[in-house]
């Protein structure tokens, strides 16, 4: 079984600098407490890492 994560907005990307906004846009999150499931690939964990203070983040087996 591949790993997944689920990575949940918790903080508003108002005031944020716009290369934040878009990691967040290409991440496919749109609102406040909205959340995706992503493959735990290295490409993801580098754009989760990129805005960590924004995002929370669980392991899931899937």
């Amino acid at each position: 079984m591949s790993k997944k994560i689920k990575v949940t907005l918790v903080k508003s990307v108002i005031g944020r600098p716009e290369r934040q906004r878009k990691v967040i846009q290409t991440l496919g999150l749109r609102k406040l407490n909205s959340s995706v499931i992503h493959e735990d690939t290295p490409a993801i964990r580098g754009m989760v890492n990129a805005v960590s203070h924004l995002v929370e983040v669980k392991e899931i087996e899937a």
